[in-house]
């Protein structure tokens, strides 16, 4: 019984020992490729207009509802420009952690905006930036028959392509590139072209636990010597479940296609315009 108990116990004990020691490899194995990902490198979904590498999550409904007044050069008169505001009203799901749909609706220009914004890329101690693509589709809705007789509903469509590069440079600080290629079906050929592609830049500084100060940046390569090149600052302010965004801006457009090619505004001449953007998260 002896020679029968004594193997027993040596296979048990070796058993044992080899089971430790795969699980003692599996958890280092797993430390070693255990991976940190970045987080809040922005509380809102935008900078200040352009679109920022924060993505909804899943079954995450955001409403959203943004004003751009009148110039503040109009003075008292227009109430600096409280008289003549442009509205945009619209929603934003989140289809998965890394997939999202927006549509809205402005008035200026009755415009109907839809969007798809997807995660590329996040960042990590194994990989340095957030990349997020975003697609949207302009639809004009303006233009009257009437006036335009020979006008087809593909004349009314804008298409934006961008590329949204973000850093989290530290707690305090994120950074962001965007590149961006605007395709107008509609456009003048005399004073401006088809194809713009423009350069934007985008960050965040965090001066307390709910604010940050936002600023934002776009060159465009192919604007018309008239227009300007869109520049905003903002104040983000976090209330709970809103994310509400204060900002002046040369850009009273809030369309992509808009601010990126049609500033109007002049920082230098007073020319400027007041607004905010209001999320509601569901």
């Amino acid at each position: 019984m002896r020679n029968i108990i004594l193997p027993l116990a040596c296979l048990l004990l070796l058993g044992g020992s080899a089971c430790a020691q795969e699980d003692l490899l599996s958890q280092l194995d797993s430390t070693q490729v255990q991976d940190t990902y970045a987080t809040a490198a922005f509380k809102g979904l935008q900078v200040i207009t352009l679109q920022s590498t924060k993505m909804p999550a899943k079954k995450e409904f955001y409403f959203v509802v943004s004003h751009r007044f009148g110039t503040v050069k109009g003075g008292i008169s227009e109430f600096f420009g409280f008289d003549d505001a442009t509205t945009k009203i619209g929603g934003i799901y989140g289809l998965t952690d890394w997939l999202a749909v927006s549509g809205s609706r402005h008035t200026l220009s009755k415009v109907y905006e839809t969007s798809v914004k997807y995660r590329l890329a996040r960042q990590s101690d194994l990989f340095p930036f957030e990349i997020v693509g975003y697609n949207t589709l302009d639809i004009n809705s303006l233009l009257k028959k009437d006036d335009y007789p020979k006008i087809e509903f593909s004349d009314r469509l804008t298409y934006i392509t961008q590329l949204i590069v973000s850093r989290k440079i530290s707690e305090r600080l994120s950074l962001e590139l965007v590149p961006s290629y605007i395709h107008k079906n509609l456009y003048n050929p005399e004073i401006e072209n088809d194809n713009q592609f423009a350069l934007g830049y985008g960050g965040r500084m965090k001066i307390s636990k709910r604010l940050s100060v936002n600023l934002e940046y776009a060159y465009n390569f192919n604007k018309p010597d008239f227009y300007k090149n869109p520049l905003s600052v903002g104040l983000d302010v976090e209330t709970g479940g809103h994310i509400f965004q204060l900002l002046f801006t040369n850009s009273q457009s809030m369309t992509e296609s808009g601010y990126l090619t049609s500033a109007a505004g002049d920082w230098g001449k007073g020319d400027f315009f007041f607004g905010f953007n209001l999320y509601r998260v569901f």
